[in-house]
């Protein structure tokens, strides 16, 4: 149960490979690194392990995905019980036969699942055919209290919806995270990058002060393409806010 003193967060912003173990070491690294200068609560991005697979729709994806609990749960648990650090750990995950979701996981401190949160909102646009892959959530939308802090935890396209954030806040989350991977076609970043990305950052920065609280959203960065497409350009672009506006004087 957290006593409501401030605490430091980290957001890691990673290049995703197609090799699992090394995007899983690359975060494990990551982790340590933010752990020993003070961070408390750690974020990755949405679906790390892998390159982003929801470019194509290939049966053979559903291989990567896991149980929760399972290796990756597990391997971060010992980490976060070790470094006695709280962690948000998105998975691929495998709920039974033919169900699978886009989640996370909030490891506590002493290396237990004290969350486990499933995207609702599910996209399907052309290199985001999520919805063939990922059945929406059924877990709704909660805050989850942990050593340092009562958390609220979404993914990705829920940053869109303000009734998630409101929930979330409603129900005593002071800080929302939204683990991401969003970025550009190649053929629409000239005309319609930059709006794209204002639009990213102020709906986001509409949620903290509309509900007075903090919004973290950490998303890859790189060129990531899948069987010869044109790819996707993460942005990156990871920040953090407040519920104040700047004021300009």
């Amino acid at each position: 149960m957290s006593d409501n003193k401030p605490f430091k967060i980290a957001l890691l912003q990673m290049q995703c490979s197609d090799d699992g173990d090394n995007n899983i070491s690359n975060a494990l690294s990551k982790v340590q690194e933010a752990s020993e200068n003070g961070a408390k609560v750690i974020c990755l991005p949405e679906l790390f392990k892998h390159r982003y697979f929801c470019q194509t729709q290939d049966p053979d994806n559903f291989d990567l995905a896991e149980q929760i609990p399972g290796s990756t749960t597990n391997t971060f648990s010992e980490l976060a019980k070790k470094q006695k650090v709280v962690i948000i750990v998105p998975v691929f995950e495998k709920r039974a036969s033919g169900i699978y979701h886009n989640s996370l996981v909030t490891i506590d401190s002493d290396g237990q699942i004290v969350g486990l949160y499933r995207k609702m909102h599910i996209p399907d646009d052309p290199g985001y055919y999520e919805k063939y892959y990922f059945t929406p959530g059924d877990k709704g939308f909660f805050a989850t209290d942990t050593s340092y802090g009562k958390i609220g935890t979404l993914i990705c396209w829920d940053q869109w919806f303000p009734e998630a954030a409101r929930i979330v806040s409603l129900n005593g989350a002071t800080i929302i995270f939204y683990p991401t991977a969003i970025g550009w076609h190649p053929s629409e970043k000239e005309m319609h990058g930059k709006t794209q990305l204002d639009a990213w950052i102020t709906v986001q920065r509409g949620h903290a002060i509309a509900n007075a609280v903090y919004v973290a959203a950490v998303n890859r960065v790189g060129i990531e393409d899948v069987d010869d497409n044109e790819g996707i350009e993460f942005w990156g672009s990871s920040f953090i806010c407040g519920p104040q506006p700047k004021l300009k004087m």
